[in-house]
């Protein structure tokens, strides 16, 4: 089976960490850059977190640094959730430093998207800033890149504000860009992760995976985002299904743009499957999974990684 080749978007985070986790394991995927960027917590501890997670899973995909602060506002912070380090809930090995690529992130993921013999899929599980950076600086890439998955905005009421979810609200502008792109783009929105939450009975299933399972367990336990439903929503996970088994979702063409101008609304997504902007669809939205379905799926990703 031939491989997709992924370049990874992320801001480490107990969500962003389970995701990792399952591309660097897939059979489907083959991860040729991380590229770690502020969000959850700030730049510095994101960047550590991606070095001690392969440092734990023995892997040897390279790690860059991406932005320390969004394009034009200052930063949010989301340590209340994922606790001070960004992966509250288990002791990590120190970081694998060698893996540490030089340079910036947009230049990293030009020499991998240029060096590609065939065309390379972006994932974005943290706020936009990176993959913004990199498509104003390289636009000649555009057309090299298969499709973007990204983990963020909301069809209805937000997290962060009314409208507003948090990965869109970090960096609405840079949010924008990536949307207003022309690259073909997979939306898992917020509310995709209320309909796959992971109950307590799969996370004593994960635990018992093994000793990957069982860190996943750990942090997944200190998740402390609070959901009707009592379990756990890792809603990055969403995005590597989509790339590892799409048929799992439902999807709706829409018009996708973000607030950057309002004082109440910014950094909302507003998504318009209904033809209300006059403008053609943009991006494919995730508006349904299947919580029984996603949840043993998860499971089964997790496995193949413990073995």
């Amino acid at each position: 089976m031939l491989k997709k080749p992924l370049i990874i978007s992320t801001d480490p985070g107990i969500d962003d960490v389970v995701a990792i986790t399952i591309a660097l394991f897939s059979q489907k995927l083959d991860v040729k850059l991380i590229a770690a960027t502020w969000g959850n917590v700030p730049l510095v501890k994101t960047l550590a977190n991606s070095l001690k997670l392969e440092a734990f899973l023995g892997t040897k995909v390279p790690v860059v640094s991406g932005a320390v602060r969004p394009l034009l506002r200052n930063q949010i912070d989301a340590s209340d959730v994922h606790g001070k380090s960004g992966l509250a809930g288990f002791d990590f090995p120190e970081p694998d430093k060698t893996l540490l690529k030089p340079g910036i992130a947009a230049e990293a993921i030009h020499d991998v998207v240029k060096k590609s013999a065939e065309k390379v899929t972006l994932m974005q599980i943290g706020p936009a800033t990176d993959f913004a950076l990199y498509f104003r600086q390289f636009p000649e890439d555009l057309p090299k890149i298969e499709q973007l998955v990204i983990m963020g905005g909301a069809i209805g009421r937000g997290n962060w504000g009314p409208y507003a979810e948090y990965n869109v609200a970090g960096d609405p502008e840079a949010a924008q860009i990536v949307f207003s792109s022309g690259v073909k783009i997979l939306l898992a929105p917020l509310e995709l992760g209320h309909q796959a939450y992971i109950t307590q009975a799969t996370l004593e299933r994960i635990k018992n995976t093994g000793k990957i399972g069982d860190m996943l367990y750990h942090i997944m336990t200190n998740l402390h985002d609070h959901t009707d439903s009592n379990g756990r929503e890792v809603y990055d996970a969403l995005a590597a299904g989509m790339l590892i088994k799409p048929e799992m979702y439902a999807f709706k063409p829409a018009y996708v743009v973000v607030d950057t101008k309002s004082p109440n609304a910014y950094g909302a997504s507003m998504i318009d499957f209904d033809g209300f902007f006059n403008q053609p669809a943009n991006v494919q939205v995730g508006v349904k999974v299947n919580q029984e379905e996603f949840a043993e799926w998860l499971v089964a990703e997790i496995e193949k990684a413990d073995n």
